[in-house]
């Protein structure tokens, strides 16, 4: 295992994959010259060249666009947004075109695409502050991944970039210089998979992207008094696979799902449900859910520390829930 940032782990991945494969490319606003927004794809251009790390104008929906004539026509493109705020640009080519054309011409064309873009927040105000994966977890024919960790990034990416499906691959901007064990060998990670990043017996907290981190220091927190939390990592989110999570849930009776989008209609209001459908007679308490404060993201420091779910916030909760 060697120690990388999410963001190195993110450029291994790329750069294994266009060794491994000449159809794989890369295009997006300044990830040649620039070497991407966030430094991840510094340093390609120079070893792989102009054709395949593609500089291209600021104009979303030509992007995605371009990519997906490209994956129609035989290769495998990587598009990067600078921020999923500008995908709102996009969403038609995302909604009607990326995630149905393989549908709609019956099996006989795949889109083998992978839209990369970070969400998240930091000083960048309202418009762009958001994240949106539960928008795009909703359509039928896109693959969702939302990875926590450098390991889970780089594993999670490859296998992207190999599948026949399209994939919006969202990344969060303050987990990019986070660190974490990566393996040294070559892998990859199945997608559609959870994971239980820690093992608990009293509240399972079921979550993804960096809210993971917010949840481990939480159950750390709540470990010196006796309490002990299951984290449930889901890393996907379409195809949404809750085994782990129901597996958890039968064993602590109690789940609060963390995340960092508004709550109303998001990732969590569908896992509650299907957890009180499937697992009820498992549940001790009521499924409980923390999120974003539902208003616009203001852009002063001290407000938008306000807006999103912290180690108190959730500590108060499952102390609630076990009161």
């Amino acid at each position: 295992m060697a120690l990388k940032t999410y963001r190195e782990a993110l450029r291994e991945a790329l750069r294994e994959e266009m060794i491994r494969d000449e159809r794989v490319l890369i295009m997006g606003q300044e990830v040649g010259v620039w070497g991407g927004t966030y430094a991840v794809t510094r340093g390609l251009l120079d070893e792989f060249g102009e054709k395949r790390v593609i500089d291209t104008p600021i104009a979303e929906e030509a992007i995605v666009g371009a990519a997906i004539g490209a994956a129609m026509g035989g290769l495998r493109p990587v598009a990067e947004l600078m921020t999923i705020n500008f995908s709102l640009v996009a969403m038609d080519q995302i909604v009607n075109n990326m995630a149905k054309i393989r549908f709609m011409f019956g099996g006989q064309m795949t889109i083998p695409l992978v839209v990369r873009t970070p969400a998240g927040w930091g000083q960048l105000a309202a418009t762009h502050s958001q994240t949106f994966e539960s928008w795009f977890a909703h359509i039928p024919g896109l693959t969702v991944v939302m990875p926590s960790t450098p390991a889970d990034a780089k594993g999670l990416l490859k296998t992207a970039i190999r599948s026949e499906n399209p994939v919006m691959f969202i990344e969060h901007a303050r987990l990019y210089g986070t660190k974490g064990e990566v393996p040294e060998v070559e892998y990859t990670l199945p997608m559609g998979v959870p994971d239980v990043k820690r093992a608990g017996r009293d509240v399972t907290i079921v979550t993804y992207s960096r809210m993971v981190n917010v949840a481990l220091e939480a159950a750390e927190t709540l470990a010196r008094d006796g309490i002990e939390c299951e984290v449930v990592d889901l890393r996907t989110l379409r195809p949404l696979n809750l085994a782990a999570v129901y597996g958890s849930v039968e064993k602590t009776h109690r789940a609060i799902i963390l995340e960092e989008d508004w709550t109303t209609c998001g990732m969590g209001a569908e896992i509650a449900a299907r957890i009180g459908r499937d697992r009820f007679d498992s549940l001790d308490a009521p499924v409980e859910r923390l999120g974003q404060v539902e208003a616009p993201i203001p852009y002063a420091k001290n407000l938008e520390a306000l807006m999103f779910p912290d180690e108190a916030l959730l500590i108060g909760k499952v102390r609630g829930m076990l009161a």
